[in-house]
Parts: C-alpha cells; structure tokens; sequence
C-alpha cells in the first residue's frame, strides 16, 4: 500500500454523525483521559433535552437512515425524542463495552451478527424477542433472543463508472488482485468497520476450508494491500475518494452505493459472482437500559412491515422479513434478490476468532503487501 494524505494506519474511529451527536473522537493512550473525555461529550449530548424522553440509539447506518428513524418513530410517538449516534459497528460494540457500568445507549441498531454475538456473549445486551422474529430465517435469530436482523447487507465491488465501464470491472473477488488494478483499489479501515471484517472474515474462511489453515486467506488480504491505494478513516471519505478516482474500486456495502448513487453521483456496483458475504444487519437492547419498554416499542416498530418496506424504498435497505411480498419491492432489490449469491458464512467462528484475525492483519499485513 503506498501512504497517501488522509490515510490511516491507527486505530482511529471515525466521528460520529448525527443530530446533536458528539464527535467520536480518537483513540487515546490513556484510559482515564479517554473516560473523562467520553464523560464530558456524553454530558453535552443528553444535556440538550425539551421535556420528551429520549431515546438513545447507537449505529453504524448513516445520516440518511437514521434521520428517517427518527423522522417518523417521534411523528407516530410525539413524546420521543430520537437522538442517534452515527459510528461504526466495531465502534458501537466497544463504546458499549466501555460504558458497561454506566450505559448511555437504549438501542443498537445496524451492524454484523458476530459483533452482536460478541456483545451478547460479554452480557452487554438484554434479551427480548419481537412479535415479528419468526419471520426472519432462523439464521438471522440470536441465540438467546439477544439480537434479531432487520435487515440484509450484501458485499459488493463498486467502481467509479464515469472512469470504468460494466465490462471491465472485475465480476469476483479474485480478479480484483490483477495487475490492472494496482494503486486503484480503495478499502474502508477495516478496523471500525463490521463490513470490511466481514469480508474479510469470508477471505480467511475460504482459506481455512480449502487449506485447513488461515495462511492462504492473510496471502490474499496481503496481495490486497499491495493493489490498495488508501485506507479510508470513514465511509464519506471512501465515497469522496471514489468519486474523484483517487482509486477507481473498492469493497463494500451495497446500500451506500445506492445512496451515493441517488445523489448523482457515478457509483455503480457489481454482485460478486462466487458469493458474496450477506450481513445479517440486526437490531438489539443495550443492557442497563432506564428506558427498556420504549426500546422494546422501538424494536417492535423497526421490524414491522410497513417501517421494512419504507426502509427499502427509501433508504435502500433489503428486508430480513421473508413475508414481504417480491413484487412490492422496488426494481433494485428485486434484482438482487434474483442475483445474489450468499456466501456461506461461519459467523459464529468469525465472532470467536475475528477480534484475533483483524489484530494479525493490522500488525502483519497491512503495509506490507
């Protein structure tokens, strides 16, 4: 990978967006620095109430779907108020981990479900089960009923398409570590990001069922890192980039192509054609709550039907729900739906192992392509 200006090499969460958010800051050396830099941004964003009770939702989905939650969960519920921070799911989960013993979120919303294993499995979510869960697959359903999907994120290759046309874009992962691509690719600091461990994670599972061994998928990830050009801190300045043709591909999630793509601008995506890892978006209740029956409400509402299908037509988010009727999604997600190869995921052992895998990468491979 060649450094470049805005490029990454610490861990280093992305800020937080959002109404009355607080930035997420960065990572800092010292813990007591960091507790009382977090204590201090905390305070500000739950000092600026209006009489409503809040409601403190946690999530990686974005300005353009959060805004819509919030939009309509206080129009239909007036004496809400929905106040979201915007920040990746690897974020959300150790935010919540370091506020255990003094929680500030009622509700994670949006993010892998090894990483809501994970939270589960360290006693930091509450079980509930919504009155929809048996219309998700049974897959999309953690154990315990401590989380459920919402949603389903498919991987994707995206290019910048004033720069490249539909027939050469590579259609699977492997043609992306072609010569041709060298210096072009872009890649989300995978880090913070549960879409990009996810990805990863289907690389290293590839290996370890082909060879029995994790060392052919980090080769891959290492050719990777030779043809990368950046590490991007955040999804905005992944977009920025592409859009400029600062690099001409990157790996990532389906729905924010769409959404760039909807502002105009010349984004367009490729469904792998080997399988594609499909994220298991979900939806859960922060232990420690003081709020837990309009949690409970806001799941409910989440899953519904009508909130699924509004998601979808507006903010490009495919449904976990199987009984939504195919012909009243929108054209996109019907061919998704008819196209897209699912990978088959080990999602339990990418929880176990991907805190471990993702601190080999860093230290090992990243750089060093």
């Amino acid at each position: 990978m060649r450094p470049t200006a805005g490029s990454t090499g610490k861990r280093t969460p992305p800020p937080g967006r959002g109404r009355a958010a607080p930035a997420a800051g960065t990572r800092l050396g010292n813990a007591g620095l960091r507790a009382c830099v977090t204590a201090l941004v905390t305070a500000v964003f739950f000092s600026c109430g209006d009489g409503r009770e809040p409601l403190v939702v946690y999530s990686p989905h974005g300005r353009g779907l959060l805004s819509l939650a919030e939009r309509t969960f206080e129009a239909a519920n007036p004496w809400v108020d929905v106040r979201w921070l915007d920040m990746g799911s690897q974020d959300v989960l150790d935010r919540v981990k370091s506020e255990r013993a003094n929680p500030q979120a009622d509700v994670w919303f949006g993010g892998p479900s090894n990483l809501f294993n994970q939270a589960a499995a360290e006693s930091l979510l509450v079980a509930y089960r919504p009155s929809w869960a048996d219309l998700i697959p049974a897959r999309a359903c953690g154990e315990g009923d401590f989380y459920f999907a919402v949603y389903e994120t498919p991987a994707v290759i995206a290019y910048n398409s004033e720069a490249l046309t539909a027939e050469q874009v590579p259609t699977d992962w492997d043609q992306v570590l072609r010569p041709r691509w060298t210096d072009q690719i872009l890649i989300r600091d995978p880090l913070a990001s549960g879409t990009m461990r996810a990805i990863f994670g289907m690389v290293i599972q590839r290996g370890l069922r082909a060879t029995g061994d994790t060392a052919a998928g980090f080769d891959w990830l290492r050719r990777l890192d030779a043809q990368t050009r950046e590490y991007a801190i955040n999804p905005a300045m992944l977009h920025q980039k592409l859009i400029r043709q600062e690099g001409l591909l990157t790996l990532w999630e389906l729905p924010d192509i769409l959404t760039e793509q909807r502002k105009g601008n010349p984004l367009d995506f490729v469904l792998p054609t080997s399988g594609t890892p499909v994220i298991e978006d979900a939806i859960a209740i922060v232990r420690g709550t003081a709020r837990l029956a309009l949690a409970q409400e806001f799941v409910e509402w989440v899953g519904s039907i009508e909130v699924q299908l509004m998601a979808t037509q507006q903010e490009f988010r495919l449904p976990a729900r199987m009984d939504v009727p195919f012909d009243s999604l929108p054209g996109w997600a019907q061919k998704v739906r008819t196209k897209l190869v699912a990978e088959p995921m080990d999602w339990d052992l990418l929880s176990e192992r991907g805190a471990d895998w993702m601190s080999y990468w860093d230290r090992n491979v990243r750089g060093r392509g």
